[in-house]
């Protein structure tokens, strides 16, 4: 019986999440032990991460555990993607880590491609650009002073057993890693101005960093979305594409070898590195942030809504009546979003959502749209032609936004498993231990073991002409 602690972080929130396995039964049990509260705060006019905080959190999450089961065998960590600390020559981590939300980046884009064609840039490294990827991060960064640069999962391990290194999921994210050789890109990291010993070493998901306290800390998958991608339910589906839902939503599919064409870069799509060696195709997307963001928009002005709550409101408001692009730069800052959506609205010639039930319908019916929207760029761009869509992680909860993602895609959708990202963890920290042989194995037991609903796809004329409307707003 082999006893695992998967710490899955997300930008909203942390969890820990005590599995315990039977390899001679294949009986896999887990539960949260421990949940904690996450997201930015304001450092002196730039965006944190409360980095003292969580590494307490975790400690609470380990001392549960251990009472619990005496001492887990192994534990590990999963987190967003980009973020990153930075230690100095005697090992001390310097400052808290900067939110990937603060706007010190809006630039720096721009200032690369004075040096890199971005065409050249998405050659090398596959990401789609955005201002929040590493690369750009460094960028901005004005403290020169750093021995070692690690991302926020390998920041956890190194704070609890001193490792030193980076899986390759994570640094997958970056835009500094060449999607090739998978090891680091000179051409991009010289555009920070930073000295490259500060790159960590490069390892693969299922390898024991370290030890705390006698526990195994494990690298496994650090980027959630690739733990999510981990845990996808076997399945006869002879061409399936995912959708790992939380804050973000990022849609793709597995690939043999990375797309690092023009075309590619120009639909915004990213090759990140699979924990399972396959190139994860995708799409990002804002996500959930948007309803998070709007609840805690009403909650300010009085009106006090669950997620149950503001669905039913959904479900009663008028459909197809407007819509946003989920990414236009104005959603990804904090506050005002009603008067965001309703100037997005009015900018673009449509209808202006006016009660609470209308905005929130405009996030999810845009969200599918954007979905179908990034679908068809992928297509495109693979030749392949989708026969389900695994979504994946908390937006399997809500059921109003699958049905809407099968009758924007018209395709059936599975949802589940729910805690997709903790189960990668899991699964990872097995291989790691020995108990599981690889991830294809991991995959057959969470289908057996796991519940997955299908939402079969539905009004397919209404949806289609509402999304001729959708793409003409998005290519305006």
């Amino acid at each position: 019986m082999s006893q695992v602690l998967a710490f899955d972080f997300g930008a909203s929130g942390g969890r820990a999440i005590l599995a315990k396995y039977d390899a001679a039964s294949g009986s896999l049990k887990y539960e949260e032990i421990h949940r904690f509260e996450n997201g930015p705060m304001d450092c002196g006019g730039k965006l944190c991460w409360d980095f003292p905080y969580l590494l307490a959190e975790i400690k609470k999450g380990i001392e549960k555990a251990c009472e619990i089961c005496g001492k887990p065998d192994s534990l590990a960590f999963d987190t967003w993607g980009v973020d990153y600390g930075l230690i100095d020559g005697a090992g001390k981590i310097m400052g808290l880590p900067a939110n990937y939300r603060d706007p010190r980046t809006k630039n720096m884009p721009d200032k690369a491609y004075e040096k890199i064609a971005p065409e050249k840039l998405y050659a090398a490294t596959g990401n789609q650009i955005m201002p929040i990827n590493t690369l750009f991060q460094l960028m901005a960064e004005d403290n020169n002073g750093a021995s070692l640069m690690l991302f926020m999962p390998d920041l956890f391990a190194y704070a609890l057993c001193g490792a030193k290194n980076a899986d390759q999921t994570i640094a997958s994210t970056s835009q500094m890693l060449d999607m090739k050789s998978k090891g680091w890109c000179a051409d991009a990291f010289a555009l920070t101005g930073k000295n490259p010993k500060i790159l960590p070493q490069i390892v693969s998901p299922a390898t024991v960093a370290g030890e705390y306290d006698g526990i195994k800390v494990i690298k496994v998958a650090g980027h959630d979305t690739q733990c999510a991608v981990c845990a996808m339910p076997a399945s006869d589906s002879q061409c399936a594409a995912f959708l790992s839902c939380g804050t973000w939503s990022l849609i793709g599919c597995e690939c043999d070898e990375p797309i690092l064409t023009e075309k590619s870069m120009l639909c915004e799509l990213s090759n990140e590195l699979g924990a399972n060696g396959k190139i994860n195709y995708l799409k990002n997307i804002s996500g959930l942030w948007l309803i998070q963001e709007i609840r805690r928009n009403f909650r300010a002005a009085g009106r006090e809504y669950s997620y149950n709550d503001m669905e039913q409101l959904a479900r009663k408001a008028e459909p197809f009546k407007c819509f946003i692009d989920p990414d236009s730069p104005e959603f990804a800052l904090p506050g005002e979003m009603p008067e965001k959506i309703r100037a997005f609205c009015r900018a673009s010639n449509q209808a202006v959502p006016e009660s609470d039930g209308e905005l929130i319908r405009s996030i999810y019916e845009s969200l599918a749209m954007k979905y179908r929207f990034a679908i068809d760029q992928i297509k495109e761009n693979t030749g392949k032609n989708f026969d389900v869509l695994h979504l994946l992680g908390g937006g399997t909860k809500d059921g109003f936004l699958c049905q809407m993602a099968a009758n924007s895609l018209q395709i059936p959708v599975a949802a589940g498993p729910t805690e997709a990202t903790a189960l990668g963890n899991i699964m990872l920290q097995l291989i790691a231990l020995g108990d599981i042989k690889n991830v294809e194995e991991g995959r057959k037991m969470i289908k057996t073991q796991e519940q997955i609903k299908y939402y079969a796809p539905a009004d397919g004329a209404a949806w289609e002409k509402a999304y001729s409307r959708y793409a003409e707003i998005l290519n305006k």
